[in-house]
């Protein structure tokens, strides 16, 4: 088929706004899928995702379609929507000319949305903006294409009202998609260009990389280089998502497909990685835009007996063949024992993890209180130093600065919790930026915020403040200094590096209050007085007791007066 007659496309939306369900009746006007297969969130390949509703890896599909007689290909990506996955959602929309901007009717434009949508303006797309769910009772479609308007600077007329769910103006987008989105602009003749936008490992096959060919042919048993990778192999197999893989003899120029590389880890098939062909490594330029995924928020998963450390070590090494942004390290402490330090791309990530080691594997691993990568200026060396944990802090003394990382922050929310949601962001060490309105009800707020502050509670204290309504979205800016310090905790007067963390000093106080308090509350009480501090350096700055059994020396007593009882009481 000629590359004028192909469309490659996305679906950007927040959470929740109908991206799968939407992509289930595309796959069903244009036949992918027979009817007796078809399922709800037919893209959704993990239990996981169908569970909580939410997409987690990004899913690639292939769908033959006519058009006034006219044949053609439509390449669609559904993406994750979730903040935690940005990257990801960055290089698929590189490989694509177009996007479907999905608002939902009821809940109108989200902090997700904007991000993705901004994400697609960098890239260049042609973006289609479209109402979801306009069949529920409580749609507001009118109002929500307004904010549309404002945000996007389209007309009126330009946006399509359509319900993923009964199929209401499905067909009509995809005319549209046709009209609208350009051809792919490539030269099969050119040596091999193409974009790795995901990867994932198969047992047979090796590591499929999920690719966008945009100049030349590949085919199977010809020998590819990656770029940064700096890794060669042969092609195993070369084909096409419907929604299934299904082989075919080469991909060209303008395609998205797959391809199985037999190589044994993902870190040689990176997502942003450029594929060409063995012996053009220096001839052609390598695709802009890639970057190696540093993982922002670190904690440490202990087992729970000790015996099981080798069988969950198997189990992350596992995980990570299908995961290039996780990582993990061995790492012992005293009072938990051994264990690992992993890596995330943020919370929700650290959640998958987690119920991916509890699924597939049963295990329920201890997990340490989440903290961020703290870089710290020694006095007698030039370069920064990373600190995972506060365990591996420098005395107070070496240390020049801390740097910690920070966010711009942005939350969506009905103008009418401003109040509310000022409260909860003046309890974080956030700069307030600018208000902006997206119409008479609807505002934008943003903030300059520390990221440990945004991964504590932040999220749940909105969700409480706006009773459900806001929606925040944050990337990662830069590395600041600050004034932090790192607090210890004392039981009976030693130290447990288990509960020792980096804190701001002027919250250093309440923290460490509040730890002793929770503390006081679940050790058990022993025969002796068990003295609880929080200590900075060698000052104490909270302290809490756990008193002693005491005897009961009236047990002997019965009978007589209260006197007696009392001249035994006194005289212990």
């Amino acid at each position: 088929m000629s590359q004028k007659n192909v469309r490659n496309f996305c679906i950007i939306a927040h959470i929740d706004h109908g991206k799968s369900t939407l992509s289930d009746r595309l796959l069903e006007l244009t036949h992918t899928v027979e009817q007796r297969n078809m399922k709800a969130q037919l893209l959704d390949q993990m239990d996981l995702e169908r569970e909580r509703g939410i997409t987690i890896k990004l899913q690639p599909v292939r769908m033959d379609y006519e058009l006034n007689g006219e044949k053609y290909v439509l390449n669609l990506i559904d993406t994750p929507g979730h903040v935690d996955f940005g990257y990801e959602v960055s290089r698929s929309l590189a490989a694509v000319e177009g996007a479907v901007l999905l608002v939902d009717a009821t809940k109108g434009v989200q902090a997700q949305t904007l991000s993705n949508l901004y994400l697609a303006i960098e890239q260049g797309l042609e973006i289609i903006p479209v109402v979801n769910k306009v069949d529920l009772p409580n749609a507001d479609a009118p109002k929500v294409k307004k904010e549309i308007i404002h945000v996007l600077g389209c007309k009126e007329e330009d946006i399509f009202e359509v319900s993923g769910k009964t199929g209401q103006g499905v067909d009509k987008l995809l005319e549209e998609i046709v009209k609208t989105v350009p051809y792919p602009q490539g030269d099969a003749d050119k040596p091999l260009r193409a974009l790795i936008f995901d990867s994932k490992y198969d047992t047979y096959k090796g590591v499929v990389a999920y690719v966008r060919v945009l100049d030349g042919s590949v085919k199977r048993d010809d020998e590819v280089a990656m770029m940064a990778g700096m890794a060669d192999s042969d092609v195993v197999e070369v084909g096409y998502f419907k929604p299934d893989m299904q082989k075919v003899d080469r991909l060209t120029a303008g395609d998205i497909g797959y391809l199985a590389t037999g190589f044994k880890s993902v870190e040689y098939c990176r997502v942003g990685d450029t594929i060409t062909l063995a012996g053009y490594r220096d001839k052609v330029e390598s695709l802009p835009g890639y970057k190696k995924v540093t993982p922002m928020v670190y904690a440490s998963f202990y087992p729970i007996e000790g015996d099981d450390y080798n069988f969950m070590r198997d189990a992350l090494d596992k995980l990570k063949l299908n995961d290039a942004a996780f990582e993990f390290e061995p790492e012992s402490s005293q009072a938990l024992g051994r264990g690992f330090r992993c890596g995330f791309l943020g919370m929700l990530h650290l959640e998958i993890i987690q119920s991916r080691l509890e699924r597939e594997f049963e295990i329920s691993p201890t997990i340490t209180t989440p903290s961020v990568v703290y870089e710290v200026e020694v006095k007698s060396q030039a370069e920064r130093i990373k600190i995972y944990s506060a365990t591996e802090m420098p005395d107070a003394s070496v240390i020049d600065k801390i740097y910690e990382p920070y966010a711009k922050l942005d939350i969506i929310s009905p103008a009418a919790y401003l109040g509310s949601i000022m409260e909860v962001m003046r309890n974080t060490r956030a700069q307030y930026l600018n208000t902006e309105y997206i119409d008479s009800e609807r505002i934008i707020l943003s903030f300059d915020c520390p990221l440990t502050d945004v991964i504590t509670n932040l999220h749940d204290d909105l969700k409480s403040a706006s009773s459900g309504y806001a929606s925040m979205n944050y990337e990662i800016k830069d590395y600041r200094p600050n004034d932090l310090v790192k607090m210890d905790i004392l039981v009976a007067g030693e130290k447990f590096d288990a509960f020792s963390r980096i804190v701001p000093r002027e919250k250093a106080n309440s923290e460490g209050k509040s730890i002793v308090e929770k503390l006081k509350n679940s050790i058990p009480k022993q025969n002796f007085l068990i003295a609880l501090q929080a200590a900075i350096g060698g000052k104490v700055i909270a302290r809490e007791s756990i008193q002693a059994f005491r005897k009961d020396v009236t047990s002997g007593l019965y009978g007589g007066d209260i006197t007696r009882k009392r001249k035994l009481l006194e005289k212990q």
